[in-house]
């Protein structure tokens, strides 16, 4: 069994989740690197690594450096959103692997950046939505469409939770220019992600965002009503405001409706399934012939990137998937803000959305100014 030789860019909270999944493994990957500009920070992640029963890695103050020195199986981007695209076209530029955390890019231009140098040298890009790789998710996959269950028809999809105003005291929280969005960009995006694996290509979006209560120059909250290109209509909401936190997906099909309660990560127990009136034996047996046992998280998008890697294939979520949910994310807000429905493939290098989320700006004052620290 091959170790892959990974390299942490950035030591922040998700990489300490990042580094706990790796130690589950069971040595089919190892973090040969660190990387962050914060020495402190570099210190403490690399203790806990010790914790964890990982070898001690080599230590870099910035992402050239690491380049300059080597070259690893994968390089696993946990800094800010900002940061994300001139890291990753660093890396994929030099022909290497690249796990990038939400969201991959600022905008759909970032993005397409992203995927250009992709293409330019050889790399490999896939985006962190771990929700896709949990059992229950890939079991309503293979049954959507199946006559037991019958095709989508509507569906619900709400990210609702609450974050105080201390949250955004982090100098890049709260900034379009430097996070991109709200809570529909850096926080919904993953139960958006699962939806669109589940419901197919969207077609098209009207949509509502509004600064409600928190001190952010985005928005604090949106709302959405998606078509799908099979005519599903899913209602999206994504809050920062709602003190009772949950994650919550529906899909009603013909003859089932499908459920999904959680909040940050979902396992089996999680599902409901309830069959319409005449069809619960088939719907019921077609349930049970799905995977079990895989609760959705990092760590189960990683050893899909893993075996990937050994069959020599792009990981998922790789940049056409990931460009799907990013144009859904801005065309959430070009809705918002033009008050107009937003058809895929609308949002191009014409419009003012496509090089940053906001557009021309939001509908309401800034309330943060000044350089990041």
């Amino acid at each position: 069994m091959r170790t892959y030789d990974l390299a942490v860019v950035g030591t922040g909270g998700i990489a300490a989740v990042h580094a706990a999944d790796v130690a589950r493994l069971d040595g089919r990957a190892r973090i040969g690197a660190v990387v962050d500009v914060d020495p402190d920070r570099l210190r403490a992640f690399t203790a806990r690594l010790a914790e964890l029963g990982l070898p001690e890695p080599q230590g870099y103050p910035d992402l050239d450096s690491l380049l300059a020195d080597r070259r690893p199986d994968l390089v696993d981007l946990c800094t800010p959103p900002g940061l994300h695209a001139p890291q990753a076209i660093a890396c994929l530029s030099r022909g290497l692997t690249v796990l990038c955390e939400k969201p991959p890019a600022l905008s759909l231009g970032e993005f397409d950046r992203i995927a250009a140098a992709e293409a330019a040298g050889g790399g490999r890009f896939a985006t962190v939505f771990q929700h896709r790789f949990g059992s229950g998710a890939a079991n309503l996959r293979r049954l959507v469409g199946d006559p037991r269950l019958g095709d989508p028809l509507t569906a619900v999809c709400h990210t609702l939770w609450y974050r105080p105003d201390a949250y955004f005291a982090v100098p890049w929280r709260g900034r379009w220019d430097v996070e991109g969005g709200g809570p529909t960009m850096g926080h919904g995006i993953h139960q958006m992600d699962l939806l669109l694996s589940i419901l197919g290509p969207w077609r098209e979006v009207v949509a509502v965002a509004a600064r409600r209560a928190r001190p952010t120059d985005t928005e604090d909250l949106s709302g959405a009503l998606v078509t799908f290109a099979s005519g599903a209509v899913a209602s999206v909401v994504n809050s920062l405001l709602s003190p009772r936190e949950t994650s919550h997906l529906r899909f009603d099909l013909d003859h089932a409706s499908v459920e999904l309660t959680h909040l940050y990560g979902y396992g089996d127990g999680d599902w409901t399934v309830t069959a319409a009136p005449g069809h619960e034996q088939e719907v019921a047996a077609a349930w049970a012939e799905g995977p079990t046992g895989r609760p959705s998280g990092h760590g189960a998008q990683l050893s899909a990137v893993l075996d990937a890697l050994d069959a020599g294939r792009t990981p998922p979520v790789g940049t056409a998937e990931a460009r799907d949910t990013m144009e859904l994310v801005a065309a959430i807000y070009a809705s918002a803000f033009t008050r107009r429905p937003v058809g895929r493939g609308e949002i191009g290098p014409g419009s003012p959305f496509y090089e940053r989320m906001e557009g021309p700006g939001a509908p309401w004052p800034a309330v943060r100014t000044g350089a990041v620290a």
